[in-house]
């Protein structure tokens, strides 16, 4: 291997799903994928308890789009419960303990009837013990397994196992997600090492410094000096975890590695494009409403607000509302964001919060310069080598006059273009590969913090 030390590599995730959770789906996908390229290929596991048809269409559909090498990468807790013969899998009879469902939950039966999964109506119920029934070939109750902690834990087991009698190395496992960091960090195998990485910021509104937690930070915080080492997407937010919660986890700053075209044209008279999920918290009505003012200036201005979400009703009778049906397009979801960004001649975004900011970082290394509010987290710490201009957060007034001086000043953006391909260097696989193999390789290191 190149850098990575010779291990076992599973990347965790809850589900992974086209088009469905936004930068999340995205960035995990292009870790396994660089991981690979490095020479440290991964497994990527799930535990979404869909119909094994759906997960080979998603899988298939990865791969059409480029998004995986091959199928054979990803492997489901739930495509891998139920024995061939009938009934569930070896594995999940062994995790088993004599026991029955609980007669106050109602039950559902999935994995082609080899287990019950109870309907806990509850935000934390990934930490509930409510048993879990397994079946027989013959849909015999056999025993239950208390909670889905024990079942994810019994089946990574398995899955480590079945590697190890294939050739004996050790396991990493790269967590993505929050619950299931909670979940696993009991996990007793004091040869696995789970690193755990972050994709969004940690903070409720007003999101400053010092603002409120939701439950799930406050519980994963909690665990947090467990894991082997935490993976930050940004160094700020690095710094505001550390002068508040103190420094007793293995933080590293590492930033999703984003790959960039080998030549890029830059198209000076394009749109200002905009890419992501018509939500409430990428704020796109102020990107409309200070476009108005924009267009006031320079009539032949274009945005261009690629997505899908619920939004969209709002967002476009705001247009109509501002007589912007000539200046402001909502061109839908696109499968080739590429060629968006190759025709922009500026990325804008006006989101609240982000974890790093995946399309903001995919326009730099397209050469697009960038107009950002200065928020938590990712702008600041990506267009710190210039490649942009960021402007106070909320102040629309400001957006707008930003997008009118770069739109109005072809030098200006020309120079902002160069810098953006510079800034996007910092971003490259190579280095993200480089900052996750240092990572792995200190864990291994060292006995594991659980």
């Amino acid at each position: 291997m190149t850098g990575f030390p010779d291990a076992w590599y599973l990347i965790l995730s809850s589900r992974l799903i086209p088009d469905l959770d936004g930068g999340y789906t995205i960035s995990t996908l292009a870790r396994a994928r660089q991981m690979a390229d490095a020479g440290a290929p991964a497994l990527l596991l799930t535990v979404d308890p869909g119909p094994a048809e759906a997960h080979a269409e998603h899988r298939a559909e990865f791969v059409r789009r480029g998004a995986a090498g091959a199928s054979e990468v990803f492997r489901n807790l739930f495509d891998e419960a139920a024995d061939p013969d009938g009934g569930a899998a070896e594995w999940l009879r062994a995790a088993a303990r004599t026991g029955e469902a609980d007669p106050a939950l109602e039950y559902r039966s999935v994995a082609a009837g080899a287990i019950d999964l109870p309907n806990v109506v509850d935000p934390n119920w990934h930490l509930a013990t409510a048993p879990i029934v397994v079946r027989d070939g013959a849909g015999r109750a056999i025993g239950v397994i208390d909670g889905f902690g024990a079942l994810y834990r019994a089946w990574l087991g398995d899955v480590v196992a079945g590697l190890r009698a294939e050739i004996e190395r050790p396991v990493v496992v790269i967590c993505e997600s929050r619950q299931l960091g909670e979940l696993i960090v009991g996990w007793q195998d004091r040869d696995v090492r789970i690193l755990h990485t972050i994709h969004t910021i940690h903070l409720e509104p007003p999101y400053t410094a010092d603002a409120s937690m939701n439950a799930l930070w406050e519980r994963w915080f909690a665990v947090a000096p467990r894991f082997d080492a935490v993976l930050w997407p940004t160094p700020w937010q690095f710094d505001d975890v550390r002068a508040r919660f103190g420094d007793d986890r293995v933080d590293v700053v590492a930033p999703h590695g984003i790959s960039a075209p080998d030549e890029v044209a830059y198209a000076e008279d394009g749109p200002v494009v905009m890419l992501g999920r018509l939500a409430p918290g990428k704020r796109l009505d102020h990107a409309i409403r200070a476009f108005a003012h924009v267009v006031d200036q320079l009539p032949d201005a274009r945005l261009e607000l690629w997505g899908a979400g619920a939004g969209r009703d709002s967002l476009e009778a705001l247009v109509a509302d501002l007589g912007l049906e000539d200046a402001v397009s909502l061109p839908g979801l696109t499968l080739d964001p590429d060629a968006v960004l190759d025709s922009a001649a500026v990325y804008l975004t006006t989101s609240a919060f982000e974890g790093q900011g995946l399309a903001l970082a995919e326009a730099l290394a397209h050469g697009v310069p960038v107009v950002a509010y200065d928020i938590r987290y990712g702008p600041r710490d990506m267009l710190a080598r210039g490649g942009g201009i960021l402007v106070p957060d909320g102040d629309e007034r400001a957006l707008a006059d930003a997008l009118t001086r770069l739109l109005a000043d072809a030098a200006l953006r020309r120079r902002l273009a160069a810098e953006a391909r510079a800034a996007a260097a910092a971003l490259a696989p190579e280095r993200a590969m480089e900052t996750l193999a240092a990572a792995t390789a200190e864990a291994l290191s060292r006995p594991t913090r659980r």
